[in-house]
């Protein structure tokens, strides 16, 4: 990702090309895929297929969750930003703990499915959560559809699929 950022910042540089270097922080939402490996698709269809939702370690890291909708109004604003090239987090900056997302999940798709915790894996960050000052000053960022409403939509979306 930082190679990426540097050979933008180089075109800029040398051939005068308008750039924006975005670092984009977990999204979510319908589309996904079913075995994409993400914690929310994950825990989404283990619970819809009535299976155990694995969680590493005690589930007390956190991570945050961007519903795809704000991420693209987000890249949209900022592509129509002048005279600023970056680099801007864009995501959602309120925290969940990785159990609370699966209690969640649980509740919303009605499921039986139990929590069973496994060994964290050893480079499983402790805390994932973007700094969104950047993007609240240049383009006024603020992320707008809460965790509840975008999985509820992600689970729509994932119910309809697994049952074609």
């Amino acid at each position: 990702k930082r190679a990426a950022e540097t050979l933008c910042y180089d075109y800029n540089r040398t051939h005068n090309l308008d750039i924006r270097v975005v670092r984009i922080f977990n999204t979510y939402g319908p589309n996904m895929e079913v075995e994409d490996g993400r914690v929310v698709s994950n825990f989404i269809v283990q619970a819809l297929n009535g299976e155990d939702i694995t969680v590493y370690g005690d589930g007390s890291q956190t991570r945050s969750f961007c519903f795809v909708s704000d991420l693209v109004r987000g890249l949209i604003d900022f592509m129509d930003h002048p005279d600023f090239a970056g680099p801007m987090n864009l995501g959602n900056d309120r925290e969940f703990t990785i159990l609370e997302l699966a209690e969640q999940v649980i509740r919303l798709t009605a499921s039986k499915s139990k929590i069973i915790y496994k060994d964290l894996p050893a480079d499983d960050p402790v805390r994932r959560r973007p700094d969104l000052a950047v993007a609240r000053d240049k383009i006024n960022f603020e992320p707008r559809v809460t965790l509840e409403e975008g999985l509820g939509r992600t689970i729509a979306y994932f119910r309809e699929l697994l049952s074609a």
